[in-house]
């Protein structure tokens, strides 16, 4: 049961989706950088992603079941004690939806739906309720790895003009480019049956991509290869064009690769990458003039198969969601180097994979 002592100012909640069919809360001290666990909120749906409306009181899950259509919940968020109340929900059309975005000025929520390979779009009214389903793209291909036997849409970015959707696939080593018109909240095909797409190297995986602050670049992260691609965004083509590929495994690494998760500091000079195979966080500084990174710091993920992580909105916290060893980690953005530091704080939250903050 949710705790029920109020929230004060200068607190926000943490919601963490989960492998475990239950959504957690923890109550976090932006100041002081205390975490205090409130507990499960909701239960019921794989929901191994979460997502925030940007401005209301609102969280958003999926439900990741591959053996039935996915669907988007909408939840009322108790500003007083961090409870939960289903508002509503919405099917998206393919199975396994891992992965949302929201797309503030167009209030539409993109979804990839990893276990029937495709991509969708769902209207957000203006209450924060989910509206109805707008589109949904099915996509094909694959690759030489076992994992790659069909398409598996694994994000969704939108580019920074707003008129396109990139999608990075693991199975078809494939990022699509599609157009995206935020009037409507739908996604087209570019060029008619035949889909646009940046072409990854075989057997990559690619899983999350980023756009610098500029603009002008892309980072593309590959979860089988666990690689870091550069790539220059010309919108007027919309076409990526690789500038730079760097593993983000430790020089001598012999494990299972992975790559996880990626995020840009608030002010773009930053990137930083969570490395599942190695249990580590890697912060890369950005030349803003090329796009080019250069590594800065390697550091342990403070738990064991590191599945997400997300930057609060004061840009100074950084959260890890270790789904093996079970526990939520903290650390502390250092905002002039870029590097990051344990905190001390972590919370115990079952099989963590995603992690979503509410003011």
């Amino acid at each position: 049961m949710a705790a029920t002592e109020p929230a004060t100012a200068g607190t926000e909640y943490v919601y963490v989706g989960t492998l475990h069919q239950q959504i957690s809360a923890l109550r976090f001290d932006v100041t002081t950088g205390e975490l205090t666990p409130i507990g499960s909120v909701a239960q019921g749906l794989k929901s191994t992603w979460v997502a925030a409306h940007p401005e209301l009181p609102v969280l958003y899950a999926v439900d990741d079941d591959r053996d039935k259509e996915g669907s988007i919940t909408a939840y009322a968020v108790d500003r007083g004690t961090g409870s939960l109340a289903r508002i509503n929900d919405v099917h998206t059309g393919g199975r396994g939806t891992t992965f949302l975005r929201f797309d503030t000025p167009s209030s539409t929520l993109l979804g990839a739906n990893y276990n029937s390979g495709s991509v969708s779009s769902v209207a957000v009214n203006r209450d924060g309720s989910v509206g109805t389903l707008e589109s949904t793209i099915a996509q094909t291909g694959s690759g030489p790895n076992p994992r790659q036997t069909s398409a598996h849409a694994h994000g969704v970015t939108v580019d920074p003009s707003g008129h396109y959707a990139l999608v990075p696939d693991l199975g078809s080593d494939r990022v699509f480019i599609y157009g995206f018109d935020r009037k409507t909240h739908a996604l087209t095909q570019l060029d008619g049956d035949s889909p646009r797409a940046f072409v990854a190297p075989p057997g990559s995986g690619p899983r999350r991509v980023a756009f610098g602050a500029s603009g002008e670049f892309a980072y593309v992260l590959t979860e089988l290869s666990a690689e870091l691609m550069v790539s220059r965004w010309d919108a007027s083509k919309a076409q990526l064009t690789l500038v730079q590929s760097l593993p983000i495994s430790g020089e001598g690494f012999a494990g299972a690769k992975s790559g996880a998760e990626m995020a840009l500091s608030h002010d773009g000079r930053f990137v930083y990458v969570e490395d599942r195979g190695e249990n580590a966080l890697i912060v890369y500084r950005v030349n803003a003039a090329t796009g080019e990174l250069a590594e800065v710091q390697r550091t342990p993920s403070g738990g064991e198969k590191p599945w997400g992580f997300a930057i609060d909105p004061s840009g100074k916290w950084l959260f890890v969601a270790n789904q093996r060893s079970g526990n939520v980690s903290v650390f502390r953005i250092d905002r002039a180097t870029g590097k990051v530091s344990a905190s001390g704080q972590s919370a115990d939250v079952p099989d963590p994979t995603s992690v979503a903050f509410v003011k």
